[in-house]
């Protein structure tokens, strides 16, 4: 049975323009596929409603799992949830729980939450929460869409509860096998290798070290033993080679 499959959805005008470097497809990434779920595209898209709930619309359909960061903040650009309730074709409001959650992270900190604090507990309607201890404010999964902060270290607590609630699948293996060549002196046998094996994920990464141009050549798959057979190859292809 093949794994389950995800997609993600980045949002946010300072990831587009270069001033925000993106860690959460990085982390993203390596969470899923340790999980068993299958990451097949990354989006980026700019803090306009229609633009986002194309992709939402896109996405959701196209994918078991889609993975949302950005755009949930109190600011007057924070627009992903208005734009998960009108891809959704619900309504969207302060919701009593999302707010009690904000107020009550505030309080512990001395304050109370202002109105543009409370935009961040507005939830479409149907939307299931996704709590968070950092900031309070939290996340929602509305379907297959869920729906996290930008902040890298909230997204990572979010992604960390609501993964564990997911339908997922075999978790995907990795080795690797490096040569000190080129790409071009081994593509030939790599090309044999993966037409050979096609269950298995062939990936070719050129290096540099010093005058040493290489090549590191990554096997992944679900099969420990087909895994190991297909390092069994590279190696002996490393060893013709010389």
């Amino acid at each position: 049975m093949p794994n389950p499959t995800a997609a993600m959805l980045v949002i946010g005008d300072e990831i587009l323009s270069g001033r925000t470097r993106d860690a959460n497809a990085y982390h993203l990434a390596g969470e899923l596929t340790s999980a068993g779920i299958d990451l097949h595209e990354i989006r980026v898209v700019p803090d306009v409603h229609d633009v986002i709930v194309g992709a939402l619309n896109a996405l959701r359909v196209a994918y078991t799992h889609v993975f949302t960061s950005g755009g949930i903040g109190p600011t007057h650009d924070d627009i992903t949830a208005d734009a998960v309730a009108a891809a959704f074709g619900v309504g969207i409001g302060v919701r009593d729980d999302a707010r009690a959650l904000l107020e009550a992270s505030l309080a512990r900190r001395g304050r109370t939450a202002t109105a543009d604090q409370l935009r961040m507990a507005r939830i479409p309607d149907g939307a299931t929460l996704i709590v968070n201890d950092l900031s309070g404010a939290p996340g929602f999964s509305m379907g297959n869409v869920h729906v996290m902060a930008g902040v890298p270290s909230i997204f990572v607590a979010m992604l960390a509860t609501v993964l564990p609630t997911l339908e997922a699948g075999v978790p995907r293996l990795s080795r690797e096998v490096r040569f000190d060549v080129g790409e071009g002196r081994i593509a030939t046998p790599l090309r044999a290798l993966a037409e050979a094996m096609p269950e298995l994920s062939v990936g070719s990464y050129p290096f540099r070290e010093g005058d040493t141009y290489g090549t590191t050549v990554v096997v992944r798959g679900a099969d420990e033993a087909l895994i190991d057979a297909a390092v069994a190859q590279l190696e002996k292809i490393r060893a013709e080679i010389g």
